[in-house]
């Protein structure tokens, strides 16, 4: 038991600075940061290092550092309080299912399948092959859509050429699964070198009875949400679900597009089997009251992600005064009981009396039991004088009834 937790504690220490880890800057951008992950995640990962054992640790430790230095929170938690911080709250790690064995990928399943968010990242030879641009792109023309079929840690690419006007319109592109496929869709930016690069991806989610995931590029800020932001604190803390929940609103990096073609892809997300899809692209211009609906409720949104920071805080106290008065009341309530029952106690004492019988013509008191009790007239006398006593009444007494018989019969 020690030694366990001696190495963890050693664990801790041993851990190095996620910005030293990925060679970037505490000012890094979100890009760099972005960038330096994805050539040591290709350049550490096991599939393509197998007679390096190293390798495998490094990967781990670039994917342990990009998942800290990727998620604002806990980027902003870590500048603050190192590890400790983040150690308090709960770390989601993110898992790349190429990476897994057999065994861990079907406790991974499960635990999808009970309902525990669990975040996959993409497989390194998908993003290698995009980067190379090796990739084979499908045509979409806006305002139509496509089916198919993926296969588990792959994608297809899909091409989206939209015009000047559609660019100034705004276009949606969303997918969805009647059979409740689990895919991520992604977005890449071409590179100088005809390469592409991951810029943004959506984890679908179920939506009825269906699975879904959606990009929008409205000329205004979009939010995405993320499930898994603080899903382990919430477990912890019931309340946190409620005040929590706006926290996974995540910013797009992207809000816009130009006139051109543009990348997406459908990545296959499914632990075992292929993911069955319909991808389709769309001008925002036949939706344009719901886009400006669409921005009102963003704005609503995070006006109210900041009036519940605020509120969480009231309602802690609150809910601490609360406790402490709760605390309070059982303990008085249990002091009262006790003094009650002393009181009633000490009373119940003077109440138990005993009972007295007063014998005519007698020396003495029956307490009830039979026994006697001594009077004024007998007490000092030696139990053969009271005997004696008793004796000269009885035959005084017989003495005087015979009397009587005998005056009777005279007459």
């Amino acid at each position: 038991m020690g030694s366990t937790k001696e190495g963890t504690l050693a664990a801790r220490v041993m851990r190095r600075d996620p910005y030293e880890v990925l060679s970037v800057s505490r000012d890094s951008s979100d890009q760099e940061i972005k960038t330096a992950y994805r050539k040591l995640a290709l350049k550490y990962h096991p599939d393509k290092n197998a007679s390096n054992p190293e390798a495998s640790e490094l990967f781990k430790e670039v994917a342990f550092s990009y998942g800290i230095l990727s998620d604002p929170e806990k980027r902003k938690q870590y500048d603050t309080a190192g590890f400790e911080a983040l150690d308090a709250e709960g770390m989601d790690m993110e898992i790349d299912l190429s990476n897994l064995g057999t065994v861990n990928t079907v406790f991974a399943a499960l635990f999808s399948k009970l309902g525990v968010p669990i975040k996959t990242t993409i497989s390194p030879n998908v993003l290698e092959e995009a980067l190379s641009g090796t990739v084979t792109v499908r045509p979409l023309p806006v305002g139509t859509s496509v089916s198919g079929k993926v296969e588990k840690q792959s994608a297809h690419f899909i091409g989206v050429t939209i015009n000047y006007e559609q660019a100034q319109c705004g276009i949606v592109v969303r997918v969805t699964s009647a059979a409740q496929s689990k895919f991520k869709l992604l977005y890449f930016e071409q590179e100088s070198n005809g390469g592409y690069d991951l810029a943004l991806q959506e984890d679908s989610e179920k939506t009825g009875k269906v699975t879904s995931a959606g990009m929008y590029f409205l000329h205004f800020q979009v939010y995405r949400m993320d499930s898994t932001v603080n899903a382990l604190a919430m477990t912890k803390d019931p309340e946190a679900a409620f005040f929590k929940r706006l926290e996974g609103l995540q910013p797009c990096e992207v809000s816009e597009l130009k006139a051109g073609t543009h990348i997406f892809a459908v990545y296959g997300d499914n632990f075992f089997k292929t993911a069955s899809y319909t991808i389709e692209a769309l001008c925002s211009k036949s939706y344009e009251d719901t886009t400006h609906k669409l921005k009102d409720i963003e704005s609503e949104i995070l006006r109210k992600r900041n009036e519940l920071r605020q509120f969480e805080i009231e309602y802690r106290k609150a809910l601490a005064h609360f406790q402490e008065a709760t605390n309070r009341y059982s303990q008085e309530k249990q002091f009262v009981d006790e003094l009650l029952q002393q009181r009633d106690s000490i009373q119940s004492s003077f109440t138990v009396a005993r009972s007295i019988v007063n014998t005519s013509g007698s020396g003495h008191y029956s307490n009830g039991s039979g026994s006697k009790i001594p009077t004024e007239d007998t007490k000092g006398m030696s139990p053969e004088e009271e005997g004696s006593s008793d004796l000269k009444d009885k035959s005084s007494r017989k003495r005087w009834f015979n009397l009587n018989l005998k005056g009777s019969d005279k007459k």
